[in-house]
């Protein structure tokens, strides 16, 4: 039996002013854009991850947590 328990809190540092703030991350589609809400910059993914959660979260979204691809 494998393990399905998805992390649905992931912890978003803003890489412009340090911000961490813990936020849930949607099942259903991916977040590809994030305003920080202490200086506003606007995030977006690194090349090559799917989403703000993947570049900038503790924890990868849940369908890269799953083992799927992600925005397919």
């Amino acid at each position: 039996m494998t393990d399905t328990t998805v992390t649905l809190e992931s912890i978003l540092t803003c890489p412009a002013c340090g911000h961490a703030q813990t936020e849930t991350m949607p099942t259903d589609a991916c977040q590809w854009f994030y305003e920080c809400s202490a200086c506003h910059t606007v995030l977006k993914p690194k090349p090559g991850d799917c989403c703000v959660y993947c570049s900038y979260g503790t924890v990868a979204c849940p369908p890269i947590q799953q083992g799927n691809s992600c925005c397919g």
